[in-house]
């Protein structure tokens, strides 16, 4: 078997075996293909496409190409929750802890933020003490004592994946929809859970900008998960605008904080229900939407979320008090109002451009080396569709570097569109989907 011949196949567009797709993966991982020869069969892809059981060999082989979890020891149905990446989105900080309260165990691996989206793992290391860094042992032992572990991805998990989007990332072969899918449920399926919910983003925040780009990679995704004997269902929800009104690093945890006490925005919680729905229904706690709803209604009203966090925390080596109070948590020294110039309605508050706003306060990476101020970031005063008169405060940006705080408040003012009429409501889940080409809008 040549790799020469299979890029030949490709280029034809004639669908790879499964054989000739894990030599091609282990070839290049060990280094016996060169990237000259791998550029060209990830173009020759993106040219001809792949078929769907193409896919789950080149998700099935990454997954195999190194470390895989062995959750076997956890009783239950473990569930993970994946976000292909947004701003303001600490739906996770607020969903782990929900989804464990209920005795679902919750056994993820997380990343960290690069670019204008956030990360978990930063996020979660504002509370004094956290860390990610776990034993497989702890690891292990933290969720079945107290449901729940989160640990950050380590090298040796999919390495294949890793490899191989670095050298998309040079060659113009990122956006081919197989390519993505496989790259995120490779690493998801290496991860061990028995079943997996994904949260897809769509809109200008959203790595997906259209509906249409969403729900093919929720399809996609599913369609993997499915064929590799995981529970998978997909939440298509709105990027168009920040989720919630926190964007940054520690505010964030405090908006996930509020909202675990039955005070967060409702449409961070909506994105919750949701996903939290899904989860409880794969964990087999409940075949019924509604009553799942009710139950992490329960669990949010009764104060049990909340105290799970604040257990989390603790058993990562966090201080918990912080869940309680906030004070605890990384704060800037200065803030800098924005205000409105016109009246109107807010039209857009361009999710992207707020998380690249939030960026140049410090609160993102530009580079995987560059470093993060956790108490750098953005508190939005108004979103999509409310009513606004000149001088209404439409931000609040919070930093530690006076030149930082003024260039963001341009990019956030210039993020921020006003105009005379009120744009029609979209709502902040768009689609469920739990099997290829079958979706319902059951949450809107």
């Amino acid at each position: 078997m040549r790799m020469y011949d299979l890029i030949l196949k490709k280029k034809r567009g004639e669908a790879l075996s499964t054989e000739e797709i894990r030599y091609m993966i282990r070839g290049f991982t060990e280094g016996s293909i060169p990237d000259y020869q791998m550029s060209a069969m990830m173009m020759a892809i993106c040219f001809t496409g792949m078929t769907r059981q193409e896919t789950v060999d080149l998700t099935l082989a990454m997954r195999d190409s190194g470390d895989r979890m062995d959750l076997s020891g956890i009783a239950g149905i473990k569930v993970d929750k994946h976000s292909t990446g947004g701003v303001g989105d600490k739906t996770s900080l607020v969903l782990a802890p929900l989804a464990a309260s209920l005795g679902v165990p919750v056994a993820k691996m997380s990343g960290r933020g690069l670019g204008h989206t956030g990360g978990t793992i930063d996020k979660l290391e504002c509370f004094p003490g956290f860390t990610t860094a776990l034993t497989e042992e702890v690891f292990l032992h933290n969720v079945n004592t107290i449901g729940i572990a989160i640990a950050g991805q380590t090298a040796d998990l999919a390495p294949a994946d890793k490899k191989l989007y670095a050298l998309r990332d040079v060659t113009g072969t990122v956006d081919q929809m197989s390519l993505i899918a496989s790259s995120i449920m490779s690493k998801k399926l290496a991860s061990g859970s028995d079943a997996i919910v994904l949260d897809v983003k769509t809109g200008n925040g959203a790595f997906m900008k259209t509906i249409e780009d969403a729900r093919a990679l929720a399809e996609a995704m599913v369609s993997i998960g499915t064929m590799a004997g995981k529970r998978t269902a997909a939440v298509i929800t709105d990027m168009d605008q920040p989720l919630g009104y926190a964007v940054g690093n520690s505010l964030e945890v405090i908006e996930a904080i509020d909202t675990l006490r039955g005070e967060g925005p409702e449409d961070l919680r909506e994105v919750v229900f949701a996903l939290g729905s899904v989860m409880l229904q794969l964990a087999g706690k409940t075949s019924d939407g509604a009553a799942a709803r009710r139950m992490l209604e329960h669990a949010i009203a009764d104060g049990s979320a909340l105290r799970k966090l604040a257990e989390f925390v603790g058993a990562q080596g966090g201080d918990p008090a912080a869940v309680y109070d906030t004070s605890l948590l990384p704060a800037a020294s200065d803030t800098l109002t924005v205000t409105a110039e016109r009246d109107g309605y807010v039209q857009r508050i361009l999710a992207e451009e707020i998380g690249i706003a939030c960026m140049s306060l410090g609160g993102g990476r530009e580079t995987k080396e560059s470093a993060i101020d956790l108490s750098a970031g953005i508190v939005l005063k108004k979103k999509n569709g409310d009513p606004v008169r000149t001088g209404d405060p439409l931000a609040v940006l919070y930093g530690n570097d006076a030149a930082r705080l003024a260039r963001a408040a341009e990019q956030v003012r210039a993020a921020c569109k006003i105009g005379q009429t009120r744009p029609a409501h979209v709502p902040v889940v768009r689609e469920y989907i739990d099997t290829v080409n079958k979706k319902t809008s059951i949450f809107i």
